[in-house]
């Protein structure tokens, strides 16, 4: 079983729903093992959007890493997301940050993702439940990687965990 890290976001439609919804679809596939706060974020390229909420989660799973990408391709036009400009509004997102320890280099995947050292708005979720997870490829931690980062103000706390992750919705959360 693989341990994976995946991120979260929404800026479209119900954005809570759309994060529980998600949560909901991938614990038919994987175990959720755990969830951050819900961080309500500033978009970042086309600012012309309403502002996100993202969250990050951990999950084992059996999946190889291309099922999951398809998986979570699924999920997101499963929940509305339709083919668009980079950076553009959507119901919701959802990246996979890291696959344990593993490093892909693909046309369709790159673990760990490529932009995660500059996203406060992964980082700070991530650092919130795996602050000692080391990056591979640079061997820094997750709480180095946000100290690194500095400025951090655009992302606020919003909500608990709890209230994304509805039990009767999310069957496969340990």
């Amino acid at each position: 079983m693989a341990i994976v890290y995946l991120g979260l976001g929404s800026n479209l439609g119900d954005r809570k729903q759309n994060l529980s919804r998600a949560l909901g679809l991938l614990s038919t596939h994987c175990m959720i093992d755990k969830v951050s706060s819900v961080y309500e974020t500033e978009p970042i390229g086309y600012k012309e959007q309403p502002l996100f909420l993202n969250a990050v989660c951990c999950v084992s799973t059996d999946l190889k890493p291309g099922q999951l990408l398809r998986l979570a391709k699924e999920i997101e036009e499963r929940l509305g997301r339709t083919p668009d400009f980079a950076n553009a509004p959507r119901p919701i997102d959802i990246d996979i940050l890291f696959y344990g320890d593993k490093i892909i280099c693909g046309k369709e995947l790159t673990v760990p993702h490529l932009k995660l050292m500059e996203r406060a708005f992964v980082l700070v979720p991530l650092a919130e439940i795996a602050p000692k997870m080391v990056h591979p490829t640079i061997g820094r931690t997750v709480k180095q990687l946000l100290s690194d980062l500095g400025n951090i103000s655009g992302v606020q706390k919003w909500c608990e965990a709890e209230d994304i992750m509805r039990r009767q919705d999310v069957s496969g959360i340990r």
